[in-house]
């Protein structure tokens, strides 16, 4: 992802209310994001399919015709969590 695209991200959802933007006016100048009550309340609700897609990765992975990067457990580890 390029940097320009990053920010044209981080600026809608700045404006969507889901991320708050802080800028400290020093040298160099430094930029912090941070979650609004409002993005937390996204983020529970993704933690549902977040788990779904641990649970399934395997299979995910066979019917792609790779295994590149997923661990053999990715179903077990996630039935842990």
């Amino acid at each position: 992802m390029s940097e320009k695209v990053l920010i044209e991200q981080l600026r809608e959802l700045e404006a969507d209310g889901i991320v708050h933007r802080e800028v400290y006016r020093e040298v160099p100048p430094r930029v912090e994001y941070s979650l609004t009550g409002f993005g937390a309340s996204l983020n529970d609700a993704l933690r549902p399919l977040g788990a779904w897609g641990r649970e399934h990765m395997a299979r995910i992975v066979r019917i792609r015709g790779g295994a590149e990067g997923v661990p053999e457990e990715a179903g077990v580890e996630a039935s842990r969590r």
